[in-house]
């Protein structure tokens, strides 16, 4: 049986935890989206590490990765996955981003030439203009669970509790990824310091757009929700070199909804990448 290989790898200030497959073959970079974890990646992973190195790190803040105090920006966490790219002595890759992975993985192509291929999954450049607050400027607050019971007393509590609050399936189990039993009960992984300034330091990346060179697959969900028309458009239009698609489901997490309908469309992807 194929056997996920689980470790931490520095990242300068931060130590990431990673999944990585292990095997021979260019390197895919995975990286989830708020609240995630690097487990969003398990089937993505087992169906490509047959020709590709696939690599899926907890991002700062999130999973069993490290959770410092800091502004979680995209720049701090793009130089976070640079950093342990280096570390993993990794040259050429290919880089797919989730929906907050989408624009720190967006950052990372736009400025790093080894980046030879770059997946967006349902994440718009759209968002307010650049103006970083520092963590003590910035109001402690998820607005996913800023209402929770947490900790939940049980584990059946808390999947009872869930899958109550949850729009769909996904959802529910993306939540649940995050769970982790503590002494005092059942809460979450990710920092609430890290969800809180992730979103109150999120910004625009329109200018990102021109500066990517490399192969890009724009992926978005059916729903429309998280990516509009004009900015799908925009999108298409300032990326030189993309490919875009559509997957026939509403569920954000468009990697996870078809899943044989993604891979169609990424496999046509990596195939216009030259290696």
């Amino acid at each position: 049986m194929f056997e996920i290989k689980r470790k931490f790898i520095n990242a300068g200030d931060v130590n990431l935890f990673c999944l990585d497959s292990g095997t021979e073959g260019l390197p895919i970079i995975c990286l989830h989206g708020r609240w995630g974890r690097a487990e969003t990646w398990v089937d993505f992973i087992r169906n490509y590490s047959v020709r590709f190195r696939v690599i899926a790190p907890d991002q700062r803040g999130h999973g069993l990765s490290d959770k410092p105090v800091s502004t979680y920006s995209i720049e701090e966490m793009s130089d976070d996955i640079e950093k342990m790219v280096a570390e993993l002595e990794i040259d050429k890759f290919i880089i797919v981003g989730h929906s907050m992975g989408g624009a720190i993985a967006a950052r990372i192509a736009a400025r790093n030439e080894n980046v030879i291929g770059l997946a967006i999954l349902d994440k718009s450049p759209a968002g307010p203009g650049k103006a970083i607050k520092q963590p003590d400027e910035i109001e402690l607050c998820d607005p996913v669970t800023f209402n929770w019971p947490l900790p939940f007393s049980s584990l059946s509590e808390a999947s009872e509790f869930i899958k109550k609050e949850m729009q769909s399936e996904l959802s529910y189990q993306y939540f649940m990824n995050s769970l982790v039993e503590t002494p005092a009960g059942y809460s979450m992984m990710y920092s609430i310091q890290a969800i809180s300034a992730n979103i109150a330091n999120y910004h625009n990346w329109y200018d990102v757009l021109g500066e990517i060179g490399c192969p890009t697959m724009i992926a978005r969900s059916s729903s429309h929700e998280a990516v509009n028309d004009d900015d799908f458009e925009r999108m298409r239009r300032d990326i030189k070199n993309s490919f875009i698609c559509e997957i026939s489901h509403p569920d954000h997490n468009v990697h996870l909804s078809k899943k044989e309908e993604f891979y169609n469309y990424f496999d046509r992807f990596i195939s216009k990448i030259v290696i």
